[in-house]
């Protein structure tokens, strides 16, 4: 087993590689003087099993065609089987036709993984679960609940409500809510065009209670300081929010500082920048564990099933 890191997060990487107690392999990624990439693997990989691990995140246009060039050179290196780890699955948000003449922007990622020269991959909550069909090989989707749970638990929470905040969500917060005994709430929203939502009412109990509101990821904020505003009206106690993919694009943070959130529980797939760590707002926690946990078994080729409980 080998594994080799991308621009994208390499504090993961290294993280993950500290877990299974190897070093990185040796791979110089650079760009020419017009800006196009260029990858060399700086070690063999004939025979070997093959991990890459490159998250979208930021530039993900640029992230993403960096992934795809060190797919390629490891397929014509002659790896023997190649995993593209993607703890942050870009372009997600474009899973169907919502209207006339759009792309379907997640299979057209899903078919250029495969092309690249991808055997099997190995991602985190996706933005939906059916994305997994848009690949003909195998993929594997874990889960940060474990990993959000273990702290949300910490925090001692008075009656706890587990929010969605849209109906989009409610399956994942449900599962979610099931794990912590917690109850169950829907933001009802409407989003008259991407990046802008507008709350309308919420729907369950929150009145004296604590809530959580869960999500796969947070990009401008929006959508999660109006779920905070609204909940704080219908009477909630204390307000967090946990998701697994800290986008925060844009003014979030400014936006998140302001708002009625105590904190913002995240994880590390996608990396932050100092000045968001420096809000005493966001909570960020570690996924690579369970990353690392998952390589290896793949690699022995025992069950990955149980890091999904």
């Amino acid at each position: 087993m080998k594994v080799f890191a991308g621009s994208s997060n390499l504090a993961l990487a290294k993280e993950i590689a500290a877990y299974l107690k190897i070093d990185l392999g040796n791979c110089v990624l650079s760009r020419f003087s017009d800006g196009e990439i260029h990858i060399y693997i700086d070690e063999n990989v004939r025979g070997e099993d093959v991990f890459i691990i490159q998250s979208g995140s930021f530039d993900a246009n640029f992230h993403m065609m960096e992934l795809f060039l060190m797919l390629d050179a490891f397929k014509r290196a002659s790896a023997e089987r190649i995993t593209a780890v993607i703890p942050y699955y870009c372009y997600a948000r474009q899973d169907w036709k919502d209207r006339p003449r759009v792309p379907i922007s997640a299979r057209l990622v899903a078919d250029l993984i495969e092309k690249s020269g991808a055997d099997r991959v190995l991602t985190m909550d996706l933005h939906s679960p059916q994305i997994q069909g848009f690949f003909s090989i195998p993929v594997d989707n874990l889960m940060a609940a474990p990993v959000l749970a273990r702290y949300i638990a910490g925090l001692k929470l008075d009656k706890l409500t587990i929010v969605s905040p849209d109906a989009g969500g409610v399956g994942r917060a449900r599962v979610f809510a099931r794990r912590m005994a917690a109850s169950l709430a829907i933001i009802d929203k409407r989003r008259p065009s991407p990046n802008a939502a507008q709350v309308l009412h919420v729907i369950g109990e929150v009145k004296g209670r604590d809530v959580v509101i869960f999500d796969d990821m947070v990009d401008t904020g929006g959508t999660l300081v109006l779920s905070a505003e609204a909940l704080k009206k219908e009477g909630a106690g204390r307000v967090f929010a946990a998701c697994t993919h800290p986008v925060l694009s844009g003014t979030a943070i400014a936006k998140i500082e302001s708002s009625p959130l105590e904190k913002l529980i995240v994880t590390n797939t996608i990396p932050l920048h100092k000045k968001d760590l420096a809000s005493e707002k966001i909570v960020l926690l570690s996924v690579a564990e369970l990353f690392g946990e998952a390589i290896r078994r793949i690699n022995e080729g025992s069950s990955v099933s149980l890091l999904f409980v």
